[in-house]
């Protein structure tokens, strides 16, 4: 079995990623917001998930003062159910903590259910919901926060 190995994203990852992003959601980000999170957003932090030389995953956290919001996070269709994003969950959270964030944030489809278990696993809580947040079609957005320990790994209910 190979090994995924989690990397900070470059510019040449930006088509696999922008691939995988059409891949696992109704409505990708644009064309562009890739390579402006990469050389012009300081608040933003881009990793793939690398196996054998092809990007199979991305995820994008943005710090800002004491928060972590996790943007994005997506594992191509082939290759789910292996690990890989719980391997960037971890990374997520880890440079979270790294950077002093006391809380972390993500939003996440109502419907989703299978990532909303990913993100109880490590703590998170539904604390609200955006209406209508989706443009596709209008479904909710469940808002998820977990307050960050120091410790790596450990986290606690918010």
């Amino acid at each position: 079995m190979s090994t995924v190995t989690i990397r900070p994203m470059r510019d040449e990852d930006v088509p696999a990623v922008q691939e995988i992003d059409r891949l696992a959601f109704p409505v990708p980000w644009p064309p562009s917001a890739y390579p402006h999170e990469l050389h012009h957003s300081p608040h933003s932090h881009l990793w793939v998930a690398e196996l054998e030389g092809q990007v199979v995953g991305f995820a994008v956290l943005w710090l800002i003062v004491d928060e972590a919001h996790i943007a994005t996070i997506a594992v191509h269709p082939d290759f789910r159910r292996q690990g890989i994003a719980r391997q960037l969950m971890e990374t997520l959270l880890a440079a979270a903590r790294q950077h002093q964030a006391r809380l972390a944030t993500l939003e996440v489809r109502a419907s989703n259910t299978a990532a909303q278990a990913l993100y109880q696993q490590y703590g998170f809580q539904v604390v609200g919901r955006r209406p209508k947040y989706y443009t596709d079609n209008h479904e909710d957005a469940l808002i998820m926060t977990v307050m960050l320990d120091k410790e790596e790994g450990a986290s606690h209910d918010a």
